[in-house]
């Protein structure tokens, strides 16, 4: 998972949920991740950029943590990816200095985001 130039810089994000194959169609389709399965209870997804996982060894829990940001060229075709692929919109989107973004959650209820500097 690391490598030359990743000291300090995030390596890995992983997600607890209740169902592998209902996040990767999720992902899959609201963002092209692709992923490798590992096992029944693991699947790592990448996303071109960054690799993660997903995992049904632990319970969910999406209150709170950080807000994990993803970047789109397109906010408003995005967003409706999101919402085609099962995502509930949390807060549409608004602009803030230097952008816009919006605010989704996940099947699990995980809460992410996505902006754009257009």
């Amino acid at each position: 998972m690391s490598g030359k130039g990743a000291d300090r810089k995030i390596d890995y994000i992983e997600f607890n949920v209740t169902d592998i194959a209902r996040s990767k169609a999720f992902y899959g389709g609201a963002f092209d991740w692709t992923f490798t399965d590992y096992g029944p209870h693991y699947c790592e997804f990448q996303d071109g950029r960054l690799t993660g996982g997903f995992t049904t060894l632990a319970p969910v829990n999406a209150a709170g943590g950080p807000l994990v940001i993803l970047f789109a060229d397109d906010l408003e075709a995005t967003l409706a990816r999101v919402e085609s692929a099962g995502g509930g919109i949390v807060k549409p989107i608004f602009e803030f200095p230097g952008g816009r973004r919006f605010q989704f959650a996940d099947p699990d209820g995980y809460e992410l985001a996505v902006w754009s500097d257009k």
